[in-house]
């Protein structure tokens, strides 16, 4: 499970970056921003969002599109970045399991 942790800390690490970018936004632009995924998704290769909008609409159903995923692609990066990262890292934690001594 240490796959899982490790991914966890990947996204752990984005989420602290898009944190710092909304944060040297801010100092520049003397107001806060928020920098949402739909916008670093838009930023990183604006056809696929497209693409993924006009298959999920057609192939699953366009209420998945509308509600749901738009709701996501909203959401700060930070806080969607940082909750995958903290469920992987829960994920892949250790098991405890105590020695249980018998007398």
């Amino acid at each position: 499970m240490r796959i899982f942790r490790f991914i966890g800390y990947g996204f752990i690490i984005l989420a602290l970056a898009a944190l710092g970018y909304e944060a040297a936004q801010a100092l520049a632009n003397d107001g806060w921003q928020i920098f949402a995924l739909g916008e670093l998704w838009f930023k990183l290769d604006a056809q696929s969002i497209n693409i993924s909008q006009s298959s999920i609409q057609r192939y699953i159903s366009p209420w998945v599109w509308e509600p749901i995923i738009t709701s996501i692609l909203l959401c700060p990066c930070w806080s969607i970045f940082g909750g995958l990262g903290l469920i992987l890292i829960w994920l892949g934690r250790k098991s405890l399991r105590r020695k249980r001594w018998f007398h």
